[in-house]
């Protein structure tokens, strides 16, 4: 056997690939399984989005190769989109890239800093993709620690506490996955200043702004934020287009410069098509959202029943495409969820996938039908 290379010993298979797995082989003998676990929009995009997309494939340049930072109209759309739904103001030619999905965006921005021994700020509980790419890199991830009593929010005192003298990266991710934490601007401008006194470059991870939020935020609000700070930004929730693949990343054109310096070695540019239908996302009135989080407060109010049936709490105030429960005490969180899917057939995401402060917690997704939460509250009851 030809042997791997020695960054595939760093990581595993990503949890939900191999629980998914699990779920479908149940399923496949019988077992009427409720999915609760993934985060994937089961609602339509708009359809003005989709006509897009189909009416675009008759255009002349439609198959062809694509531009490496997409087309034009799409990063204005962006521009646009930034300037209107978070008053941040950037320049369409050089300070925005389009992505594959903010997903994409987290290993080049990784690819573009990091060294081997370098060290990353990671939080905990946080999106496990930080860590994976982070050790794919040949880097040390550095968690800093988030927890209930501080609202899940960073504790830069702790921070500043740390040797940061190999810190390249920080990756930030509000409204937070998976707790639905929110920050303020006065978090975000602590940040920055700790980012521009330990030479650090934060990445804020912002797909979730639109969901169960009357106030979304971007931390390049933050005066001199784009000097120090990158954000990452996805249609995936928002406009439920998870499959479509399409993102984008913001910040300081050098930044941006270096960031496509891998890109551009790594595709051929994002489908033409899929770029006609974004732009028709991000133009999207303040009817959709509206839309769109009547369907998830419906559901959100059912989640928070079967958090209750079993006997879990909750914040009512948190936000996002999830609701973080906390389990009653010394209740382990995957002996919890491995009980409840054999017992039950209702898949739930374990607190432990995304850190160790994540055990005594379970995450539910609101992607999942009216009729599925009604009939996961029944087994339950």
């Amino acid at each position: 056997m030809i042997e791997v290379a020695n960054r595939l010993h760093t990581v595993e298979e990503y949890y939900f690939s191999k629980k998914l797995r699990e779920v479908n082989m149940l399923r496949a003998v019988g077992k009427p399984i409720i999915n609760l676990g993934i985060g994937s929009p089961d609602l339509q995009p708009p359809q003005k989005v989709v006509t897009a997309i189909i009416e675009s494939l008759q255009e002349s340049n439609a198959h062809k190769y694509q531009s490496y930072q997409g087309i034009p109209e799409l990063r204005e759309a962006m521009a646009e989109f930034y300037r209107e739904q978070f008053q941040v103001h950037l320049s369409p030619m050089t300070e925005i890239l389009p992505l594959m999905g903010s997903k994409e965006g987290i290993m080049h921005i990784s690819m573009a800093y990091l060294n081997e021994g370098d060290e990353v700020l990671i939080p905990n509980p946080g999106y496990p993709t930080y860590q994976s790419v982070t050790k794919l890199m040949g880097a040390k991830p550095i968690f800093y620690e988030l927890d209930e009593a501080n609202n899940w929010l960073p504790n830069i005192i702790a921070l500043e506490k740390l040797d940061l003298t190999k810190v390249k990266i920080m990756w930030l991710n509000y409204p937070h996955m998976p707790t639905g934490a929110h920050a303020n601007y006065k978090m975000y401008e602590e940040l920055v200043a700790f980012a521009r006194r330990n030479n650090i470059l934060i990445v804020n991870d912002n797909p979730y702004s639109f969901i169960l939020n009357d106030s979304p935020k971007s931390i390049l609000k933050v005066k001199g934020a784009k000097e120090v700070c990158l954000e990452l930004n996805s249609l995936s929730k928002t406009f439920n287009m998870a499959g479509w693949r399409v993102g984008m990343v913001m910040g300081d054109g050098k930044h941006i410069s270096n960031i496509l310096k891998v890109k551009s070695n790594m595709d051929s540019g994002m489908f033409y098509g899929i770029q006609k239908g974004a732009i028709e996302a991000l133009k999207c009135s303040k009817l959709w959202y509206l839309s769109l989080n009547s369907v998830y407060e419906q559901r959100r109010e059912l989640v928070w029943q079967l958090a209750e049936a079993l006997n879990c709490t909750y914040d009512k105030s948190a936000s996002g495409l999830f609701v973080w429960a906390k389990l009653s005490p010394f209740v382990k969180a995957e002996e919890f969820i491995d009980v409840i899917l054999k017992n039950n057939h209702i898949f739930i995401t374990p607190g432990t996938v995304f850190g160790s402060k994540g055990e005594g917690y379970i995450r539910f997704s609101l992607c999942a039908s009216i009729e599925d939460l009604e009939e996961a509250i029944a087994r339950v009851k």
